[in-house]
């Protein structure tokens, strides 16, 4: 398993409502810190594997590992924030952070407000339901009276409400919300990202009820070519190095340390 060479630490305590949460990234000693270019990074930490806060309320995973080692390979001065989902563009663009590293698609829509490096990982989306649904065909003739639920302001939300006009959706705030709704029969059917949603199904007992429907959703124009860093459109220099920077820990082998810690398989 990687082990982490830059350490985030809280500071203040987690508050309901707060807009973020502030941790630092603390600096190898042999590097000044007056050599290295500041990157504020927004999370939003209520999507596992990829990014949450664990029982410590320290963040943990995939999108938190890639950009530990992208802080160092970089050279950058890093602090990450906890950012509500739905903000977090806006956010960016207001200038309260520099990059968001965070499962985000790159779809054709976020392309017109922000840049984007190029992918650190690809996943198809997918529909879920429960085992004992009688759910075969997932086109939206065939979900007609049933009830949809997605994620507020994601990729998924997009598609179904462009691709599935006319059938009844039920909107979450977060995944883990998401998947509870499916769990308890609140919604017949969810649409997600497959490698968010696959710990859930193949490793816990919640998940254990459901299974995917129908094929792998690969649409370029809601879902994008993989998941990359946002930064503002002119940010062109910290575009550069994180572009670099990407290139080297998938060359060193860093990059598949990671993707091994929490896949069996290739997420590249």
């Amino acid at each position: 398993m990687l082990r982490r060479s830059i350490h985030t630490i809280v500071r203040g305590a987690l508050m309901t409502g707060a807009v973020g949460i502030l941790l630092a990234a603390t600096l190898p000693l042999q590097v000044a810190a007056q050599d290295r270019m500041p990157m504020r990074i927004a999370v939003e930490g209520a999507f596992p594997p990829f990014n949450y806060l664990d029982a410590n309320n320290k963040l943990q995973g995939f999108d938190i590992d890639i950009a530990n080692a992208l802080c160092e390979v970089g050279k950058f001065e890093c602090q990450f924030i906890i950012e509500k989902w739905d903000d977090i563009i806006p956010d960016l663009i207001a200038d309260k952070y520099d990059a968001i590293i965070s499962s985000m698609s790159m779809s054709l829509e976020r392309r017109q407000k922000v840049a984007f490096t190029e992918k650190y990982y690809n996943s198809p989306s997918v529909f879920i339901a429960r085992k004992d649904s009688s759910i075969s065909d997932v086109s939206p003739a065939a979900l007609s009276g049933k009830v949809l639920g997605v994620t507020s302001s994601t990729a998924q939300e997009s598609y179904a409400n462009h691709l599935y006009p006319d059938m009844k959706k039920t909107v979450f705030r977060s995944s883990p919300e998401l998947y509870k709704g499916l769990a308890d029969g609140s919604v017949d059917i969810i649409l997600e990202d497959k490698l968010a949603i696959y710990d859930w199904i193949a490793n816990t007992k919640a998940g254990s009820c459901c299974e995917f429907k129908g094929p792998d959703l690969v649409d370029i124009t809601y879902f994008g070519e993989g998941a990359g860093i946002a930064l503002r459109l002119d940010d062109k220099e910290r575009l550069t190095r994180l572009n670099e920077a990407l290139k080297s820990i998938k060359a060193d082998g860093t990059y598949d340390m990671i993707n091994a810690k929490y896949f069996p398989f290739s997420i590249q």
